[in-house]
């Protein structure tokens, strides 16, 4: 063994309920590669599909968020994604995140800023780590990577500069 490969351990991971759900607002191949990858490693996955009526709000409200949940907003242009993100930072969940260019970020952020919801900082614009992922796959690896990390206490940067 080189002094870069680490052995794995085989002790168990922790019990998966306690990791909390990914819940996700919108389905669209960002959205169900998250699902993907997320459930690969060892997350409750829910994708909250848009409708025309826009029950997006009550299907997450009905969710309960709790400790240890991340929610991702994967369409900034759905009609209930203002509420679900107003209700997300407003709850327990232990990650907020939404898709979005920083440039519409901007304003998203002015927008609640004016409206004065609380929790702003704990909102992660745009979602992920710097991969410089652009097709759906590896977007979405990017952000459950941010996931897992948030849910150690870990920045996500690369192991060798640990």
């Amino acid at each position: 063994m080189t002094s870069r490969e680490q052995p794995w351990s085989d002790a168990p991971s922790e019990d998966p309920a306690a990791r909390g759900r990914v819940v996700v607002l919108s389905r669209n191949p960002i959205s169900e590669a998250i699902e993907v990858i997320a459930s690969a490693v060892g997350r409750e996955v829910v994708v909250v599909a848009e409708d025309e009526e826009g029950r997006g709000v009550a299907l997450v409200a009905a969710l309960a968020l709790r400790a240890g949940d991340a929610v991702v907003l994967c369409d900034h242009d759905a009609p209930d994604a203002p509420r679900v993100l107003r209700d997300a930072l407003a709850s327990p969940a232990s990650y907020v995140a939404m898709m979005a260019s920083r440039r519409r970020a901007e304003g998203l952020l002015a927008d609640l800023a004016g409206e004065g919801v609380p929790g702003l900082e704990r909102l992660h614009v745009p979602a992920g780590l710097d991969t410089g992922g652009k097709a759906p796959g590896e977007i979405a690896l990017s952000v459950v990577a941010e996931i897992v990390a948030e849910g150690h206490g870990r920045s996500g940067g690369p192991l060798r500069r640990r």
